[in-house]
């Protein structure tokens, strides 16, 4: 059973950083899913899938997976160049690009 630590992206709905700033510490899928016969659901029996567990920093994480004997991989968060564009920009007189209305 592997675990991996990363650090989560922002989501496509987001501009914050909001829940951006805790490393997660997530097990691997151990056993495959079933489809249910009756209802159709999909379903496992690995119920570890299922924690999430969130540390401040890369060090705790490591430190937990150690201590608790869990293998694990660290997967490093690349990072975003900052955008310098401003709304102003959209209607500078040298733009590059047509208007399409």
């Amino acid at each position: 059973m592997t675990a991996r630590i990363y650090k989560p992206a922002r989501s496509a709905m987001q501009s914050g950083l909001a829940r951006t700033k805790d490393w997660v510490l997530e097990h691997d899928q151990q056993a495959p899913r079933e489809i249910d016969q009756l209802m159709g659901w999909t379903s496992s029996r690995d119920t570890s899938q299922q924690v999430k567990l969130t540390f401040e920093t890369k060090e705790e994480a490591i430190a937990y997976a150690e201590r608790n004997g869990i293998p694990y991989t660290i997967a490093e968060p690349s990072q975003r160049k900052p955008v310098r564009k401003s709304y102003a920009d959209n209607f500078k007189f040298g733009r590059i690009g047509s208007w399409t209305h």
